[in-house]
C-alpha cells in the first residue's frame, strides 16, 4: 500500500498511479489529514484493505507534500554507514549510534526549491526514513517492524559551518533550515518489499551521481534504530527516523563540494520513489 499527501489531503495511490481521497472514499470514516491517520493506523490499514475504492484522479509532482508532514519527534542517526564514518575520519559507532533531531519545520514535500543559506556551506545526505505506525517503548528487535507505518525517501540537507562550529556543534539547527527536510514522495508499507533491510539509495547533482548505498550496508538497521531508540524514549506514531546516509557527502570530498544556486538534487530509495531539489540564493 501506497499512502500520499496530495495538496494536504490524505489519499491512497491506486495501482495506475492516480491519488484516491481517503476522506471521501471512507465517507469521513477517516479524515483528510495526512498526519492524522497514523494514531489510527492499525483501523486505516483494515480499512484501506477491504475498501470498494473509487476511481482516482491525476496529479501532478507538486502537489505533493510529506507523507508525514507535522511527526511530534523527528530523529536522526549519524555515521550509521561504515564508508560514511570513514570519509568523515571518525570512528564508525558501537552500541548506540550517534541522535539528533530535525526540528519539524523543515519538512517539507519531495519536489521542493530550497532557498541556500547565505554564507553557508549546504551539504546533502540522502537517507531511508521510516514512519512509526503504533507506539513503541522498550520494544525488541524483533518486534520492531510491526511498530512501522512505511518507509519514504528523505534528505538530512545539511548546513556544514553552523553544524561544526564551536564551542558546541549545531547539528539541529543546522540541519534544519526552512526546506532542509524533504521527505517522500509517498509512504510505502512494508509489505510491498521483498526485503524491507536491504534496499538500494542514492542521489545526484545535475545529473552526476554523488551518492549510491544499500540500507543492508547500516551499521544499525532499522530493527535496531527501534530497538535502541525505544529504549529510551517512546515512539510515537507518526515519528520519523532517519536512519543515516551512505559515503559521497560534499564534505568528504577532496576538494570539498556544496550546493549552490541552479544546483538539482535528485534522490532515491528503490522500490519508493525520488525526491527533486532545486536551490535558490
Amino acid at each position: 500500500m501506497r499512502i500520499a499527501n496530495v495538496s494536504g489531503r490524505l489519499a491512497l495511490l491506486a495501482p495506475d498511479g492516480t491519488a484516491v481521497d481517503v476522506e471521501r472514499a471512507s465517507g469521513g470514516l477517516f479524515g483528510a489529514d495526512p498526519q492524522a491517520v497514523y494514531a489510527r493506523w492499525g483501523a486505516f490499514r483494515e480499512w484501506a484493505a477491504h475498501a470498494d475504492l473509487p476511481a482516482g484522479t491525476a496529479f501532478a509532482p507538486g502537489d505533493l507534500g510529506s507523507p508525514a508532514p507535522a511527526p511530534r519527534q523527528v530523529l536522526a542517526i549519524g555515521l550509521n554507514y561504515r564508508d560514511h564514518a570513514a570519509e568523515a575520519g571518525l570512528t564508525a559507532p558501537e552500541g548506540v549510534p550517534p541522535v539528533f533531531t530535525k526540528f519539524p519545520t523543515s519538512i517539507t514535500g519531495p519536489v521542493t526549491e530550497v532557498r541556500l543559506p547565505e554564507g553557508g556551506h549546504t551539504d546533502w545526505e540522502v537517507e531511508l526514513v521510516a514512519v512509526i505506525g503504533t507506539e513503541a517503548h522498550r520494544v525488541t528487535e524483533g518486534e520492531a517492524w510491526r511498530h512501522v507505518a512505511g518507509l519514504a525517501v528523505g534528505q538530512d540537507l545539511s548546513e556544514r559551518l553552523a553544524q561544526l562550529a564551536g564551542p558546541v556543534p549545531q547539528f539541529s539547527l543546522a540541519k534544519s533550515h526552512q526546506g532542509f527536510s524533504p521527505v517522500g514522495p509517498w509512504l510505502v508499507t512494508p509489505d510491498e518489499f521483498a526485503d524491507p533491510d536491504d534496499l538500494e539509495l542514492g542521489c545526484a547533482i545535475n545529473g552526476e551521481e554523488v551518492q549510491k548505498g544499500r540500507t543492508g550496508d547500516l551499521l544499525f538497521p532499522l530493527p535496531a534504530l527501534i530497538a535502541r531508540l525505544s529504549a529510551v524514549l517512546t515512539l510515537l506514531p507518526g515519528d520519523l527516523i532517519f536512519t543515516g546516509t551512505p559515503a559521497g557527502v560534499g564534505m568528504g570530498r577532496s576538494p570539498q563540494r556544496f550546493l549552490v544556486p541552479g544546483d538539482e538534487l535528485v534522490s532515491y530509495v528503490e522500490g519508493i520513489g525520488e525526491l527533486r531539489q532545486t536551490f535558490t540564493g
